[in-house]
């Protein structure tokens, strides 16, 4: 069994599990962190951005190369062009011999439309429907943002000087590698390749392995994989919680006693409690309303963005600013809020008893039919300008600072410092992000809220599942760089020790096959002659040929040409399967009838040695095992039969 890692990033896995002959692709994650090198991308053109100086390297050839793709702000060097992308490489493991790919979340499946349209892959694609939609909001929102603000050049020169440029560009990841993000018709043709699957079917792969899917907790539909090879059970979980939010819980039951336990994509704020992290959201924007300031909240378009709907509510309700109007931009906005009411089998049990009642599970819905919450495609979609008013919380997109409606509202904002802008998502590092912004008046909050496993639950999950063997990425094995001496942001030491796999590595892992299914032919096995050994116990020989088609293996009837080929016919009189211990005394009765009158017993503490001094023989009886010693072959052909009719046979 081996395991290939064609990603960097463990909370945006992407890697390959051979077994059996199948390739099985476990999430395909994108790794957008690449965008924080690039300048943002405004609605309108800014005349701050525009600006900035160009970045000139001591070396006058190198100047003259860049032409101007570096920008300098605040001693920050960024790319000024088309914002590119790192997806998973392709160059460790040929994509095309990807039998099946399993998906576990809306947030590790944005790199599919480059693995399913690019690289030759003829294979299928798993995934719960909640999973499935959701992806196409967040990839749709992202094609969305990029192709309204595009940059006509493309901006790659700076790769070719990239060891002279100064931190943290010098250290890019693969820059070489980087892609300008796919279309809406790849988009379409990837989602359409995708199979939705249910909590609990099985699937079957290649005839070779089962699959299921089962909850893990984290968002709407995601789910961690339940991987059978009949004797075998492997375990990938993958952004799981145990907290209690909107999404079914998680199901641990059916990850127990696995040989393998692959874990990945663990909390990304290991030193942050979620729940006081809501809190102080919460606490941080109500303090900007009542200075009077307005709060922007940069976001995703689904996923944690219905919790803060739901607390933020209910915190401004107590506090008595239930007035304030909060703002959702998205291009998916309208889609996102209605695929959250109407996946009531995959919320939480709280939430679906609303459903029945009738109520609607989430108060957003309530929020929008009170005039509370507003959505808009846009900033100049129809009915914005007559809605708009501060102060408010304005939630949009993206996360990352680069692109969407966020980049507006921070050039507008940026200069006053009433307003505030909270880092909810912990995603990207938020002082990065707020690079090419520099310098800020508004007010910053880092309150970064993951609900995915902490090492602490991590490390109790672990205990309980009790597997044979754990496979983490090498990065869980260490302190963080962001807390060195925090020794229990770990794994811990297990028994065996826990495999940790490094980015673009390849893995050999300590499963092996011991056992495979054969199923016997009806014809064969109505031929069987079975010979009891004991009450509750018989045994029979059999010969027959193995097909093996579509990884089934079958036992079938031999026919008589091909068992002429096996043996010949002196073998085929001789028994083949004797058993049991040699009878002593009917041994020296067959001994004496051949003429061998002359044998000598000798018991010793291994069992018993038979001597036949006139043909300098010995006859060595050890429990199980037989041993002659004697020269003349003929004579030990004939010893070779004396003692197989002392034994019984099948």
């Amino acid at each position: 069994m081996k395991i290939y890692s064609l990603g960097a990033n463990p909370n945006k896995p992407c890697n390959i599990l051979n077994f059996k002959g199948v390739s099985l692709m476990l999430d395909c994650g994108l790794d957008i962190n690449s965008a924080l090198h690039f300048l943002p991308l405004p609605l309108v053109a800014s005349k701050r951005l525009s600006s900035l100086p160009n970045w000139i390297p001591k070396d006058a050839q190198d100047a003259a190369l860049l032409d101007g793709e570096l920008k300098e702000c605040e001693n920050r060097v960024l790319v000024d062009g088309p914002i590119e992308i790192l997806p998973p490489q392709s160059d460790i493991f040929d994509i095309s011999n990807v039998d099946t790919i399993l998906l576990s979340n809306h947030a590790c499946m944005l790199a599919l439309p480059f693995i399913t349209e690019e690289t030759g892959f003829k294979g299928r694609v798993y995934a719960t429907e909640p999973t499935l939609q959701i992806g196409r909001l967040y990839m749709e929102e992202l094609v969305h943002y990029l192709e309204r603000t595009p940059k006509t050049q493309r901006s790659s020169r700076w790769k070719q000087v990239l060891q002279s440029l100064p931190p943290p560009l010098n250290a890019a990841l693969r820059p070489n590698d980087w892609r300008k993000v796919y279309s809406m018709k790849a988009i379409n043709a990837a989602l359409a390749k995708v199979r939705m699957v249910g909590f609990n079917e099985k699937i079957d792969i290649c005839g070779a392995l089962t699959v299921m899917a089962v909850s893990s907790g984290y968002s709407l539909g995601s789910c961690n994989w339940i991987i059978h090879s009949g004797y075998e059970k492997i375990a990938y979980v993958s952004a799981s919680s145990t907290l209690t939010t909107h999404p079914r819980p998680m199901d641990q039951v059916a990850l127990r006693n696995a040989d393998l336990l692959i874990l990945t994509a663990l909390t990304q704020t290991p030193v942050a409690n979620p729940d006081s992290m809501l809190g102080e959201f919460c606490m941080a924007v109500a303090a900007t309303l009542r200075s009077g300031g307005s709060c922007l909240v940069p976001c995703h378009p689904s996923g944690l963005l219905y919790d803060l709907f739901e607390c933020l509510s209910v915190h401004l309700d107590n506090i008595g600013l239930s007035q304030i109007p909060l703002f959702f931009f998205s291009p998916v906005a309208e889609t996102s809020l209605a695929y959250s009411n109407i996946f009531a089998e995959w919320l939480s049990s709280g939430k679906q008893s609303k459903v029945y009642l009738p109520e609607e599970p989430f108060p957003h819905a309530h929020l929008i039919k009170n005039g509370r919450l507003k959505h808009f495609p846009s900033l100049h979609a129809e009915g914005f300008t007559n809605e708009y008013r501060q102060p408010c919380v304005v939630f949009c997109g993206h996360p990352s600072l680069r692109f969407g409606n966020v980049v507006h509202f921070i050039e507008l904002w940026g200069n006053h410092s009433n307003h505030s802008i909270v880092f909810v998502e912990p995603d990207f590092p938020y002082l990065e992000a707020l690079a090419p912004y520099q310098p800020l008046t508004m007010k910053i909050v880092h309150c970064p809220i993951d609900t995915s496993l902490s090492f602490t639950q991590a490390n109790k999950l672990i205990r309980d599942l009790k597997p044979g063997n754990l496979l983490v990425p090498d990065i869980y094995l260490h302190p963080p760089v962001s807390a060195p001496l925090r020794s229990d942001l770990v794994i811990q030491e297990l028994e065996p020790p826990a495999l940790g796999m490094k980015s673009y590595q390849v893995l050999q892992l300590p499963i092996k096959r011991k056992q495979e299914k054969v199923h016997l032919d009806p014809a064969l096995a109505s031929r069987l002659e079975p010979i009891q050994f004991k009450t509750g116990l018989s045994a029979s020989t059999l010969t027959g040929k193995l097909d093996a088609r579509d990884n089934k293996f079958t036992l079938k009837v031999l026919n008589e040409e091909e068992g002429g080929t096996l043996y010949s016919a002196a073998e085929r009189m001789l028994p083949r399967h004797p058993w049991g211990s040699v009878d002593t005394t009917q041994l020296l009765h067959l001994l004496s009838q051949h003429g061998l009158l002359d044998a000598r017993v000798e018991d010793t503490p291994r069992g018993v040695v038979i001597h036949l001094p006139r043909e300098d023989t010995v006859i060595q009886l050890e429990g199980s095992n037989t041993h002659v010693y004697c020269h003349d072959e003929a004579l030990r052909r004939t010893l070779r039969d004396i003692l197989l009719q002392c034994l019984p046979c099948l």
